[in-house]
């Protein structure tokens, strides 16, 4: 593969040079025909064996709804990509169904409140590559985070498992509304410095401002790791009291139909505990995925500790355990089921006629996506 990549690259630098006195220069692509067009459908059904009165599974990110068929996602993205330096370009995710309203960014689709709407803009931002050495990427406007082994399901990408974790729910933010510049010192070495408003906020809650910055390693084909630093104060009205989190993700593919993953998060936030104490959660997930021709089966484990009820409401140790087995159905359409135990140093699981330790639940997940 390497090989054929020098071949090509040495063709595209000969080429011009080879065939200018025979052909004139095509002319550029005009911009709207760079324009790409890309979407998602995920729909799903969840039962909690816990029956909870409410008809709700605790600790959830996206799938809380108990014995109820819905539209989880549906995605719609316009952009024109920014491959080379001098580009200019953009990308628009327009998203509607459950997960837009517990996503949406403070100030854009969910009020003062607290309130989230069912559509939302995953991410709406302008690109250009400035040509400084390999190429400065400088992005700005709303743009999912950095941070984090999972991610909000998209046509360009999503997790093994169909629920989501708590470390994705509660230890690290899922948007934010800045700029950002990314550059690439070599294919095994890249970094991102990002100055944006804060954790999901489109209109600031206060005057100061949120720093993340990523170191990104890939020694190798098959291993990755990332590290990401994110610090800046997040309450209402107050510049004085921050909350940063270290955020570590490693990926290893030891062979073509194995991979493993691990995320680690430690986070802290200064007054944010009783007593106006600081407040601290860690947590650590494992991540095994087999896969075989059309049929993958992934398995993930994870432990979330949050200290003084900080992220979740409750000073608590959560546990979890999924499995998913996974068939893919074509090239464009996967259908999957997450057999997942949630667990608790703490009896905050709802159920018929009593709180518990536990949450069982079953669920099954199809996805589209072109």
């Amino acid at each position: 593969m390497r090989v054929s990549r020098i071949l090509a690259a040495g063709v595209a630098l000969l080429s011009p040079r080879l065939l200018a006195a025979q052909a004139p220069p095509p002319n550029p692509e005009p911009g709207h025909q760079a324009i790409e067009f890309h979407g998602l459908v995920s729909t799903s059904f969840s039962y909690n064996f816990n029956e909870p009165a409410s008809r709700t599974s605790q600790f959830r990110v996206f799938d809380y709804d108990d014995n109820a068929f819905r539209i989880d996602l549906v995605e719609l993205v316009v952009q024109r990509p920014a491959p080379a330096s001098g580009d200019f370009g953009f990308r628009v995710d327009f998203t509607a169904g459950a997960v837009s309203r517990v996503v949406a960014a403070r100030g854009l689709f969910r009020d003062t409140s607290g309130e989230g709407q069912d559509i939302d803009f995953h991410q709406a931002f302008v690109s250009f590559v400035a040509p400084l050495g390999a190429g400065l990427r400088l992005d700005a406007g709303k743009f999912v985070t950095g941070l984090g082994y999972e991610v909000i399901e998209g046509y360009d990408g999503w997790n093994d498992n169909a629920s989501h974790s708590f470390l994705f729910g509660y230890a690290i933010p899922y948007t934010h509304t800045g700029v950002r510049a990314s550059y690439s010192f070599s294919p095994a070495f890249s970094t991102m410095l990002m100055v944006a408003n804060g954790w999901d906020d489109v209109e600031d809650n206060n005057r100061g401002k949120t720093v993340h910055l990523q170191l990104a390693l890939a020694p190798s084909s098959r291993l990755a790791i990332t590290v990401n630093g994110i610090a800046g104060p997040e309450q209402d009205n107050d510049d004085i009291h921050y909350r940063d989190v270290l955020d570590v993700v490693a990926t290893w593919k030891p062979t073509d139909r194995l991979s493993l993953g691990m995320n680690g998060d430690w986070g802290r936030e200064t007054a944010a505990a009783p007593g106006g104490l600081m407040a601290v959660w860690t947590g650590v997930a494992g991540y095994l995925r087999l896969s075989h021709k059309q049929v993958s089966l992934s398995l993930r484990a994870e432990r979330f500790a949050d200290r003084d009820g900080a992220r979740t409401g409750t000073a608590q140790t959560l546990s979890e355990i999924t499995l998913t087995p996974e068939l893919r159905l074509g090239a464009s359409c996967i259908v999957r089921s997450d057999v997942r135990l949630d667990t608790s140093d703490r009896a905050v699981f709802e159920g018929r006629s009593a709180m518990r330790k536990t949450q069982p639940t079953v669920s099954v997940n199809a996805l589209y996506h072109f």
